[in-house]
């Protein structure tokens, strides 16, 4: 690449909005790229965003506490200096007195069931101690204040059932395929908890 080249993408790159620093002859340094969306980000989107991410650091599940980990080392990486700060010293913090105790079974299955839409099989023991195999199709799970929950179709029942996955004793993924039916299928199961539940107490859909 020839030095005629090099400074014309510096000055295009710099009409574009990018702020860098140095003249021809000595340096430059990328100080902030309009390119990076998290740039765009307010001081409150940005508090929101780390307590978000801190609270699902708190919910007990080691996979998820790592990826939220991850997702807040590589947005502040992307922040310029000042917004970088602001995110290191939110005003708003999270704090657990208890953690949430890690799950038995392995969520990450339910999830990628949800994701891919296939049906499972799993091992339930309800309440009464009384334990049975159902076949349910995952739609979501929703993470309580203690327990976490599997919302599912559940194919003995042929109803909507909520399970709780701490008294799942064993999953298996089935090649059974529900696709493309999890979306309308959540909305309606929850559609249905909204119509049950206070107004203090309703559910939200992600993406609504």
């Amino acid at each position: 690449m020839s030095l005629r080249s090099l400074y014309r993408d510096i000055d295009s790159l710099r009409a574009a909005g990018a702020v860098i620093d140095g003249e021809r002859g000595f340096g430059y340094r990328l100080t902030e790229d309009i390119a990076l969306p998290p740039q765009t980000f307010t001081r409150l989107e940005i508090e929101a965003l780390v307590l978000g991410l801190a609270e699902v650091q708190h919910m007990g599940e080691p996979a998820l506490a790592a990826a939220a980990g991850a997702v807040l080392s590589k947005v502040t990486a992307t922040l310029p200096d000042r917004l970088q700060r602001q995110a290191l010293h939110t005003a708003s913090q999270v704090y657990r007195f208890e953690r949430r105790d890690p799950p038995i079974t392995d969520v990450g299955l339910l999830r990628e069931a949800c994701w891919q839409e296939h049906a499972v099989v799993i091992g339930y023991v309800d309440a009464e101690q009384r334990r049975s195999d159902r076949q349910v199709l995952p739609l979501a799970i929703v993470y309580l204040e203690r327990v976490l929950v599997l919302l599912a179709w559940c194919c003995l029942r042929q109803d909507f059932r909520k399970f709780r996955v701490d008294r799942i004793t064993d999953i298996l993924v089935t090649e059974v395929s529900f696709r493309p039916r999890r979306v309308p299928m959540l909305r309606d199961f929850v559609a249905i908890l909204n119509a049950c539940a206070p107004e203090t107490s309703k559910m939200i859909l992600s993406g609504q």
